[in-house]
């Protein structure tokens, strides 16, 4: 199955609010995933002292190596991500720097076939019923791009795609959109 990004704040925020209800380590991959473009094995590969700082704070940014491309990655933590990290680490008071920051219940961290079910579970909730672990870096790219009023470029940059028709593709902004563009123009 082709998952999809969530176009649809609205339904962002049900998604959340569903995955907290059922487990707060979930709310924040969810959260973490549409805000950083994470692939799904860099956001479970992350450990608790990943996102803290050496003095056991919530750390500014994150710094890691891209496990698909071996890519260095360096991004800030925006205020959602912050938010959510925060009451999550106060409720894991006991976790060790090297401990996975999405634990499974059998100890490790958790696998991607469960964040896929998860979410899966979760997108159904919503009415969403193409969402999978890719949905959360598809999110991301599509609402970069439409709240940068369709800035292409960075969009690619920010995925590391070296095409903008891959782009365009992975982000969910298919034919019907782009006639519709021609269709409601009307100059």
């Amino acid at each position: 199955m082709e998952v999809e990004p969530i176009r649809d704040a609205r339904k962002i925020t049900a998604m959340k609010k569903i995955l907290r209800a059922g487990n707060p380590r979930d709310e924040v991959l969810f959260t973490l995933g549409i805000n950083t473009a994470l692939r799904i094995s860099d956001l479970l590969a992350l450990s608790v002292g990943d996102v803290l700082n050496a003095k056991g704070k919530l750390a500014d940014t994150i710094e890691l190596k891209e496990k698909k491309t071996g890519k260095p990655k360096k991004f800030p933590l925006n205020k959602s991500v912050r938010s959510v990290l925060s009451g999550y680490l106060r409720g894991r008071a006991d976790a060790r720097q090297g401990d996975p920051l999405f634990p499974s219940r059998n100890g490790g961290a958790l696998s991607r076939w469960r964040a896929r079910r998860i979410l899966a579970a979760a997108g159904g909730a919503v009415g969403e019923n193409r969402v999978g672990t890719h949905s959360l870096r598809k999110t991301f790219g599509y609402h970069v791009y439409k709240r940068t009023g369709g800035n292409l470029g960075l969009v690619q940059k920010l995925l590391n795609h070296s095409s903008s028709g891959d782009t365009l593709r992975y982000i969910g902004i298919d034919r019907e959109e782009m006639d519709n563009t021609y269709l409601d123009l009307n100059l």
